[in-house]
């Protein structure tokens, strides 16, 4: 079962961003050891895993285009899969022998599953803080891009100010990453997004669009995006997606995104003009102007 659920999920792409940060760092300090495969697949096991469970307590049915684990082969399985894909992660930082990344990862993972809790106490609050929201985004999503480039760097043997500004970079970039997913889910299409627009909504998450919605509309449209977060509504999404654009939600997201990914760009300073730093760079432009 481990397999058959595992090759299901492998064998439906996605960025794959999270391993390739930590192989293009790894290689911006030209570090050419085996080690960096190793928790290059145990940091898209850990993000995996993660996937499987968020699934399951969202009670999702499409990802990446396609039926998810647990739609297929049901809760009990896909948590349980998740379970040992976390071990085997752990099981492969352990084989590196390296005690800071162990330290890295374990907390990330922590951090992590903070994150997923923190997001399930705001569920169906429309008065959520901003920065509450986008604390959510920095321990459930970017943490791990933050742990990514860490590692790379740590593998690198840089300095620990480098070390720092490379966490920067991916926490920035992970911020700005879910903010545009965050975007996505009242401006994309299903068919291109690969999972179904208004999951957000039907799952009570206030997220940045809806809050900035909230603020710029009018009573009546605030109104209507409160009852919606409150009940997880989507019969109205259409008007939804209206007031969302209406109000200038759409552009600010962006912008907030680009702010975040601008960061990225700036934290790469301290490293060396080589190939891996110029896609890096490139990284932060694509993952705020991406539509799925």
């Amino acid at each position: 079962m481990i397999d058959q659920i595992a090759q299901y999920i492998v064998t439906a792409g996605g960025k794959r961003i999270r391993p390739r940060l930590l192989l293009l760092f790894a290689e911006a300090f030209d570090f050419r050891g085996a080690a960096r495969y190793e928790l290059a697949a145990a940091v898209e096991f850990i993000h995996t895993a993660t996937l499987l469970h968020d699934d399951v307590v969202d009670e999702s049915s499409l990802r990446r285009g396609r039926s998810t684990a647990n739609a297929i082969f049901g809760n009990a399985a896909s948590v349980l899969v998740g379970d040992f894909l976390y071990s085997r992660a752990f099981q492969m930082m352990v084989s590196v022998d390296n005690m800071r990344v162990l330290d890295v990862l374990a907390d990330a993972t922590n951090t992590i599953a903070e994150g997923e809790v923190l997001q399930l106490m705001n569920m169906h609050d429309p008065d959520l803080a901003v920065e509450e929201y986008l604390r959510v985004i920095r321990f459930k999503t970017a943490k791990l891009f933050e742990a990514s480039a860490r590692l790379g760097a740590i593998l690198g043997g840089a300095d620990p100010a480098v070390e720092e500004a490379c966490a920067t970079y991916g926490r920035s970039l992970g911020t700005g990453f879910q903010l545009v997913d965050d975007l996505l889910d009242y401006e994309g299409k299903s068919d291109v997004l690969g999972k179904n627009v208004g999951d957000d909504l039907r799952e009570g998450k206030p997220t940045l669009p809806l809050l900035i919605a909230m603020e710029r509309g009018t009573d009546d449209e605030r109104a209507v995006v409160r009852h919606s977060i409150e009940a997880g509504e989507v019969e109205r999404l259409a008007e939804i997606v209206d007031i969302v654009r209406r109000t200038g939600a759409v552009d600010a997201t962006r912008h907030a995104a680009e702010v975040e990914a601008n960061k990225a760009r700036a934290s790469l300073s301290c490293l060396p003009d080589n190939p891996a730093r110029t896609a890096l760079l490139e990284l932060c432009g694509r993952s705020v102007r991406r539509s799925s």
